[in-house]
């Protein structure tokens, strides 16, 4: 168990190589057209001062700038080489022993688009959810791999015991009989890496779900309770405003018979008043 993880386990050491690759990669072209620009533009403004050697050096400082940049580039390029394969090497020792959940990060690209969208709405909605959602998209990504590297052996095997039957080597039988044990141990590695890849999506497909009743179908129900209780307070509202209707109507009709009452009784002061 010991050997395994010296072997398959990743240092900081190594981490950091991939860090050093990135930073170089973005650096060599800025450095090697920065560094002649600057010296030649302080050769320029020190002994510029006369015409054909301040052209001299402008011209010298241009064609220095572009070939460093030129350089940066394809030592840019060759810095992303080496990343990219330092890259695969790293998720193939990775995925030597099984992917696990905290290496998924190593491993986006070889998931689906729509597993990709259910691992951020799980992992946005539950953490503990999204733990086991990322658990699971590891042992689907380790049951692939083994699924297609066991077909390809398997393909590998079967040309080389033909190879073995068109020879007829006096061993060959021997040699044969040996291939097709192995070919029968990795038909059975890859039904079993089959089994595993159809548990793996059956679990996936339970925690989506999950996720949903959890999320969705909870938020859905909210709303619909929500809707009820409007539905149910709007007939009470209408009467209320029926209610304030009315008692509005009432209060205009008992104002205008007391403004008319106010009038009768000011006329007959009035007429009393003359006579």
């Amino acid at each position: 168990m010991t050997e395994l993880v010296s072997k398959y386990d990743i240092t900081p050491r190594e981490l950091n190589r991939g860090k050093r690759l990135a930073v170089a990669a973005v650096s060599a072209p800025i450095l090697l057209s920065t560094i002649p620009a600057v010296v030649f533009s302080i050769l320029f403004f020190v002994f510029g001062s006369a015409p054909p050697v301040a052209v001299t050096l402008a011209f010298f400082g241009f064609l220095s700038t572009v070939i460093g940049l030129a350089i940066g580039l394809i030592f840019s390029g060759y810095f992303l080489y080496k990343r990219s394969n330092w890259t695969r090497e790293l998720r193939e020792r990775m995925a030597a022993d099984g992917i696990k959940a905290s290496e998924l990060e190593w491993f986006m690209h070889e998931l689906k688009s729509n597993e990709r969208r259910a691992l951020k709405q799980i992992e946005s909605r539950d953490l503990l959810l999204g733990d086991a959602y990322r658990e699971t998209l590891a042992s689907r990504l380790t049951a692939t791999r083994i699924t297609k590297s066991s077909r390809r052996e398997l393909s590998l095997m079967e040309r080389r015991k033909n190879k073995l039957k068109q020879l007829g080597a006096g061993r060959s039988a021997e040699f044969i009989s040996e291939v097709e044990r192995d070919v029968e141990k990795l038909k059975k590695i890859n039904t079993e890496s089959q089994q595993m890849l159809v548990e793996a999506e059956a679990r996936l497909q339970m925690l989506e779900a999950a996720s949903i009743r959890g999320g969705g179908i909870t938020d859905s129900e909210i709303a619909l309770d929500r809707l009820g209780a409007r539905a149910r307070e709007l007939p009470l509202a209408l009467e209320e405003a029926k209610m304030a209707e009315s008692i509005r109507k009432e209060l205009e009709e008992g104002s205008d018979s007391n403004f008319e009452e106010d009038l009768v009784d000011k006329g007959n002061q009035t007429a009393d008043s003359k006579a």
